[in-house]
């Protein structure tokens, strides 16, 4: 006697009292190929129908894949104000259909898609700016009466760790600050000797390359790197301390974050930032230096000393004090962006992330008003 059940298959026929029988045979499993409800939906369209019944005599195994099926025509029946009959189905089918209709789906359980009104937008982004701009200012102070700590002596810190993020924002940057810088060296000695060969003037040349590194491009290079190496670090290691709880485990003991972990990392770059812009600014001028011995063929005595010329000290200030409050910029949004982190690996990763971008940001934006200021004050 062969066991062989018949394959998988629905059939649809009307009964004499207007009921829509359907014949379901073989296995209904999901990783099968389960019919589809052409069939059904013809008939129901046809019109004369007042109920779907169900035939599951030659029905084997069946998992979701029915269910879901089932369900599709329980919708359709009652769309069409039809009578949905289960008794003829699997027991444990049944009951799971019974519980669907006995327990509708709530209106408000489904997340809704809908935008906001334009104004609600508008007042969430304000807040949002508006509680940011409060927690940069606090964070400001706080490291601000943490500094004074410092100065008298109180000050929950180490030294050690200060001169540990020296080594890593100082000694172990000057390479990605040389090269960066060098080619900006290279690039505005093309663009000037480009434009300034109109006039006849290529050996000033040298001027506008001493003069843009030392005043602008020299501090605000070694800014923005910083700001993607170094910022980005600090904000990786606080966020992955406040998602290990170490940051709480300070607060639990009486040590002040702020001053234990923010301060040695900015004190730090208050101190190496301006060795790295007067770096990076001998770096830009030996880069113009390359081009304009090698292809303008001004001898090297007369760069330098047009160079030495050009530079005041005024504009060599101006680049070292710019460059330090660059520094402070990265120490702060990098410590804000990992004291704010969430407690997940992600929320890590958007920390760093807004932490460049924050950063890189502010300083621009800071250069530009120290533009006008230099400006109006004739520097």
């Amino acid at each position: 006697m062969s066991d062989k059940r018949p394959a998988t298959g629905l059939t649809v026929r009307r009964t004499t009292d207007g009921v829509l029988l359907v014949e379901l045979a073989g296995d209904w499993v999901a990783k099968s190929s389960i019919p589809g409800l052409r069939a059904i939906e013809k008939e129901l369209a046809g019109g004369g129908i007042t109920a779907l019944a169900f035939d599951a005599s030659e029905l084997g195994r069946w998992d979701s894949g029915l269910v879901a099926l089932l369900f599709k025509c329980l919708g359709m029946c009652e769309a069409n104000q039809l009578e949905f009959r289960t008794e003829t189905l699997p027991a444990g089918m049944a009951k799971l259909i019974q519980l669907a209709r006995a327990v509708p789906e709530k209106k408000d359980a489904a997340r809704s898609t809908a935008r906001p009104p334009f104004l609600q937008r508008v007042g969430v982004s304000g807040q949002a700016v508006w509680e940011g701009a409060a927690g940069m200012l606090r964070f400001v102070g706080e490291n601000v009466l943490a500094f004074l700590k410092m100065l008298r002596g109180r000050a929950q810190f180490r030294w050690a760790d200060m001169f540990l993020a020296m080594q890593e924002c100082g000694p172990q940057a000057l390479g990605i600050v040389a090269l960066i810088n060098f080619l900006i060296g290279l690039i505005l000695a093309f663009v000037g000797a480009t434009e300034l060969a109109r006039f006849g003037a290529s050996i000033y040349t040298a001027d506008l390359v001493a003069v843009a590194s030392v005043r602008e491009m020299g501090c605000i290079m070694t800014g923005i790197i910083l700001c993607g190496r170094t910022g980005a670090a600090f904000a990786a290691q606080l966020g992955t301390m406040k998602v290990n709880q170490e940051i709480e485990a300070f607060q639990t003991f009486g040590i002040s974050p702020v001053e234990f972990l923010v301060l040695p990392r900015m004190l730090a770059l208050i101190l190496v930032m301006p060795l790295l812009c007067i770096f990076a600014d001998v770096i830009a001028i030996a880069g113009g230096f390359v081009v304009s011995t090698l292809m303008l063929h001004v001898t090297p005595e007369l760069y330098l000393s047009r160079t030495v010329s050009a530079i005041s000290l005024a504009s060599f200030l101006l680049g070292v004090c710019k460059g330090t409050f660059f520094g402070v910029v990265v120490a702060l949004t990098g410590c804000l962006r990992g004291m704010q982190c969430g407690t997940n690996a992600a929320a890590v990763g958007l920390a760093t992330t807004s932490a460049v971008v924050t950063g890189i940001t502010t300083i621009v934006a800071s250069d530009g008003l120290f533009a006008v200021i230099c400006n109006a004050l004739h520097i």
